[in-house]
């Protein structure tokens, strides 16, 4: 069962992994058509900006020269380059040189106007009205036509030899890409706009129009033509600039949009981690549990057999007629019966009282109570014990107040389990220490013995029900591992506190914090 837990929660967790990863991808790629759709956009938005920006500087200087302006009239115009270069930029060669064939272009258009002008006066002679104006229609036509390609053509030359930062401004092209960032589903679901770098490379050389920071990371960053041509007739200067942007904090961005769902795909994983280790604990606190209850009725049938067969033997020495008559004898007998049924009873009762404390039906009452008075009690009860072991128990009380709330009986069972444990575990003579203490409202009482003492591992434990430290033979002590379990129930009952101190050969150290009543 372990094996096949074990087996589907590796996959469930491989499964997670790919599912994140195929999300981050996902992700990925949509970010990248988006930004790809969004560059493309906003290059075409550059673009009719600057033929806007043309349109009206061409306008403009029409209405000032009162004719279609040529080349010449856009020579105050022209990029001439900063103050230290204006000097040595020569204008008049060219000029003289490309004004002539203009001149040869627009005396051509003159002379398609000539005729077009004969042809209508023609009309006005010898066609329809319909036909006239159908003629004039297309001559307008045909004359926007001639100046839309002026237009282009004066465009072209323009902005020959124009530096990009000239052409484009650096201010319209942020907010337009920010702008369009934010509405076409990049920045749209997050609060905060995802930080860019920009540049912009002619024939792949940087050009002055570039962010502070930019840096070229073929994962992070973004190209697109930043004046794709429209028509044949464009120079192929147009197609020279790339507009390159990154994203630096891209990844975190990508992160932030599965962060939510993933947390959650995390969070649901941990629960079944959790409750996975947790049956694991279970079955594995079930097969402790199981080996301790057995060891519990090895210890108990022990503990019964031997007063039992002492019970058959001291009947049957009754029953012979030579020991029936000898008064002594039976009583002896008799007291020997009541001694190990007695003994039976008392470790019954110790198991019934456990079984009423786990239910919490025990009722145990409390009264005012003088604690040295109390262990005094306890004291009295193992006190021949001692003294058939030939041990010693020395007191040093140092309490001056001494009044608390406690039940006396268990109380008294408490101590004198303690105390029986001191006596249990000591292999030769039992030295046994009774302290008591003030602490602010609290007192203290610590019952010391230098016995065997136990490991850090057994003192963890020693509370437990059932429990018990096996040193080879189980049963080399009596008991069933009821009595500190019994100790810590009544303590807590008590509210009260218990600690042990111990170190293995050395002896143990038991301490009760009890509150006092003022």
């Amino acid at each position: 069962m372990v094996f096949f837990m074990s087996l589907s929660l590796i996959g469930i967790i491989l499964v997670q992994l790919y599912w994140i990863n195929l999300s981050l991808k996902i992700n990925d790629e949509q970010f990248k058509s988006h930004v790809q759709q969004i560059l493309n956009m906003v290059a075409e938005k550059l673009r009719d900006d600057e033929e806007l920006r043309f349109n009206n500087l061409y306008y403009h200087v029409k209405d000032s020269v009162g004719h279609r302006p040529t080349k010449a009239d856009f020579a105050n115009y022209m990029y001439k380059g900063d103050l230290k270069e204006h000097q040595n930029t020569v204008y008049s060669d060219y000029l003289s040189q490309t004004y002539k064939e203009e001149l040869d272009f627009f005396d051509k258009n003159e002379q398609e106007e000539k005729v077009s002008s004969l042809t209508e006066n023609s009309g006005e002679n010898g066609m329809t009205i319909d036909e006239y104006k159908l003629s004039l229609e297309n001559a307008r036509r045909e004359d926007a036509a001639r100046e839309k390609r002026h237009i282009k053509y004066l465009f072209d030359y323009y902005n020959t030899g124009r530096p990009i930062e000239s052409r484009i401004s650096e201010k319209f092209f942020l907010k337009t890409l920010r702008s369009d960032l934010k509405e076409n589903k990049v920045n749209k679901e997050n609060k905060v706009d995802i930080d860019f770098e920009y540049a912009v490379y002619k024939n792949g050389l940087a050009t002055k129009m570039r962010s502070k920071n930019f840096s070229y990371d073929p994962n992070l960053s973004y190209t697109a033509s930043l004046f794709p041509g429209r028509d044949d007739d464009i120079s192929e200067n147009f197609y020279s600039y790339r507009l390159m942007v990154s994203f630096p904090s891209k990844k975190q961005y990508i992160l932030s949009k599965i962060l939510g769902i993933t947390m959650l795909s995390v969070i649901f994983t941990l629960i079944i981690i959790i409750a996975y280790l947790s049956a694991i604990n279970q079955l594995i606190k079930q097969k402790q549990i199981s080996e301790i209850k057995t060891d519990f009725i090895n210890n108990m049938t022990h503990e019964f057999k031997t007063p039992i067969a002492t019970i058959n033997l001291a009947l049957d020495a009754i029953k012979n007629p030579k020991i029936l008559g000898d008064t002594e004898k039976v009583q002896r007998y008799l007291q020997m019966i009541r001694e190990e049924n007695k003994r039976m009873h008392s470790q019954v009762e110790n198991v019934l009282q456990i079984s009423k404390l786990d239910r919490k039906e025990l009722d145990i009452t409390k009264d005012q109570a003088n604690i040295h008075d109390i262990i005094e009690d306890a004291i009295e009860h193992v006190h021949l014990i001692i003294e058939a072991r030939e041990g010693h128990l020395t007191r040093h009380f140092h309490a001056t107040r001494t009044t608390t709330l406690l039940n006396d009986v268990h109380f008294t069972n408490v101590l004198v389990n303690i105390l029986d444990n001191a006596i249990k575990y000591s292999e030769g003579e039992p030295e046994i220490d009774i302290y008591t203490e003030n602490v602010k409202d609290f007192i203290l009482i610590k019952i010391s013995d230098k016995g065997l003492g136990m490991s850090k591992t057994t003192q963890k434990r020693i509370f437990e029900k059932f429990f018990r430290e096996h040193t080879g033979d189980i049963h080399n002590v009596k008991g069933h591992g009821l009595g500190l379990a019994y100790v810590k129930r009544i303590i807590d009952d008590h509210n009260c506190n218990i600690y042990v101190e111990s170190e293995k050969g050395k002896g143990s150290t038991f301490i009760i914090k009890m509150p006092l009543i003022n």
